[in-house]
């Protein structure tokens, strides 16, 4: 764990109370999960997830989006503020954004929000999930090379709960609801590396949902 976690840890539990104990070692204890798959089953991702950010990073990126993260993402993103760029796919083949690749990811669709090029378009989602092609607050946590999303919905339909983990493609209306929550989902991911849902794949240069990689592989 990063020195950075611990004194944030520190300074929420001891000093102002803030921080939920059996939350904080249930996040600890997911990452080391994720860590040890990762060295017994795909040491060529090893070193790729970065060192926990800070909090005056995490901070500075809610500024920056307008938003509030919820305090599992904090959480997670204190031990590990997602990958190092380029080295491969943590995530069925995603990219697992850092903070810096979050705000580049959103900004992009921010940019084709405000200039109008979403006008007139709606998406057929889930319930709990509103009917925008996209929504500024949905938060990039994930990206997959071609302008797909795992999405956390920040301002979610009646239904919905926010932080609700949500799919947005770029060319189809589908916005599927993957967990209700940060939380839930990495918890969720973990879980099917180390039941077998997912292995590392040398053609595809990072993790993926083993049905698929024996479809594309044999």
């Amino acid at each position: 764990m990063s020195n950075k976690f611990w004194l944030y840890f520190i300074f929420n539990f001891i000093i102002i109370g803030g921080c939920n104990l059996d939350k904080s070692e249930t996040m600890m204890q997911t990452c080391e999960r994720f860590e040890s798959w990762i060295a017994m089953n795909a040491n060529q991702l090893q070193g790729s997830l970065n060192e926990g950010a800070s909090q005056e990073l995490i901070q500075n990126t809610e500024k920056e989006l307008k938003i509030s993260f919820p305090q599992d993402f904090k959480d997670f993103y204190m031990i590990h503020n997602g990958q190092k760029n380029g080295t491969g796919g943590l995530i069925d083949m995603d990219e697992l954004l850092s903070l810096e690749e979050i705000v580049e990811q959103w900004s992009v669709w921010h940019e084709l929000l405000i200039s109008g090029d979403f006008d007139g378009y709606t998406s057929e989602p889930s319930e709990g999930i509103k009917n925008n092609w996209w929504n500024d607050k949905w938060i990039p946590i994930t990206h997959d090379g071609g302008g797909n999303h795992i999405c956390m919905d920040l301002d979610p339909a009646s239904g919905g709960r926010k932080g609700q983990i949500i799919q947005m493609w770029h060319d189809s209306e589908e916005r599927e609801l993957i967990a209700t929550s940060f939380s839930e989902w990495i918890q969720n991911y973990v879980d099917g590396l180390e039941t077998g849902a997912y292995r590392y794949s040398n053609d595809w240069g990072g993790i993926i949902n083993k049905a698929d990689a024996d479809v594309t592989e044999n």
